[in-house]
């Protein structure tokens, strides 16, 4: 019988409310049917992220993980990416069960990019990850340039009714880039939730892609939300504003990328991050001081990344 973690339980009926709560009744029979139509046994504890679990299997006796999400649109072009990446710098996919949102997955180990000490490494690793999984996106994946409407609405409602101290043209960059780059980006399949914990060591290659959302769009997106992830390693720099200038410099190399690119999506997730900490908190904090310091650390971050402005 498939135990469900306490945490995960109780993380996804605070979120989604009652349809979390019928989901999770059904999931433990959502899994036994899945091992059973897969040929796979239980291989090891289950593990979860924040909207799904995975099970260690082993089916021939070739390990491997089933892994099941709570039926969410973002979630829905996962299994769409590993099939187009087959491999190439992220797990393979064996099965996939969409109508579950479940999929049988190459085992990696739980080892992840994060652990490592050296930040040139991470971002160095990150990047040319994300620069062998920009390929031609196939038809039906969600275009980010779709979103870039919603994303002007968003940073203009969000500059009106939050206090926050960042410089009008900071904003203002953040919503030039939405016009000039949001709303014409490539045909280009993009992780779209790049960060160090969703990349594992592995066997087949030293490091393997996981967790991708699936988008089509610019491939120097995921340089801003590697950027944001690493945010918080920047508070304890000597120099903040050059550790993060340097993550954009070393991510535009080794991912082949034009660095002003890069540096203005990073520039507009930061944007981003300082409104929406503001409204919802953080995943590290909802509240208090430390969120008050994230917060305002977001708008200096975001400063940071905007292009000085000419004189005249």
């Amino acid at each position: 019988m498939i135990v469900i973690p306490e945490a995960f339980a109780r993380s996804t009926v605070e979120r989604e409310g009652e349809p979390g709560a019928d989901w999770l009744a059904a999931l433990p029979g959502i899994v036994e049917t899945l091992l059973d139509r897969w040929g796979c046994v239980p291989d090891g504890d289950m593990t979860h992220g924040g909207v799904g679990i995975v099970v260690p299997v082993r089916r021939a006796g070739v390990g491997a993980v089933l892994k099941v999400s709570f039926p969410h649109p973002g979630n829905v072009h996962e299994p769409e990416a590993f099939a187009v990446w087959d491999g190439h710098g992220a797990v393979l996919l064996h099965e996939r069960a969409d109508a579950d949102f479940a999929m049988l997955l190459e085992r990696a180990h739980p080892s992840t990019l994060a652990e490592v000490a050296d930040g040139d490494e991470v971002v160095t690793t990150a990047a040319r990850i994300s620069r062998r999984l920009a390929v031609p996106a196939p038809h039906g994946l969600p275009r980010l340039r779709d979103r870039a409407g919603a994303w002007e609405e968003q940073l203009r409602k969000d500059a009106g009714e939050l206090a926050h101290t960042m410089p009008r043209r900071v904003v203002d960059a953040a919503l030039a880039t939405v016009r000039e780059l949001g709303a014409v980006q490539p045909d280009t399949l993009v992780h779209g939730d790049l960060h160090p914990g969703n990349i594992l060591r592995a066997d087949r290659e030293p490091w393997l892609a996981v967790d991708p959302k699936g988008y089509a769009g610019d491939p120097a997106y995921d340089g801003g939300t590697l950027l944001k992830s690493r945010a918080p390693t920047f508070l304890g720099a000597d120099d903040p504003r050059r550790a993060a200038r340097r993550v954009v410099d070393v991510f535009a190399e080794a991912a082949g990328l034009d660095r002003v690119r890069v540096r203005r999506w990073a520039q507009l997730h930061a944007v981003q991050a300082a409104f929406w900490g503001r409204r919802h908190g953080f995943r590290v904090t909802r509240g208090g001081a430390w969120l008050d310091t994230l917060t305002e650390f977001a708008d200096r971050l975001a400063e940071t990344l905007t292009e000085p402005a000419r004189r005249s």
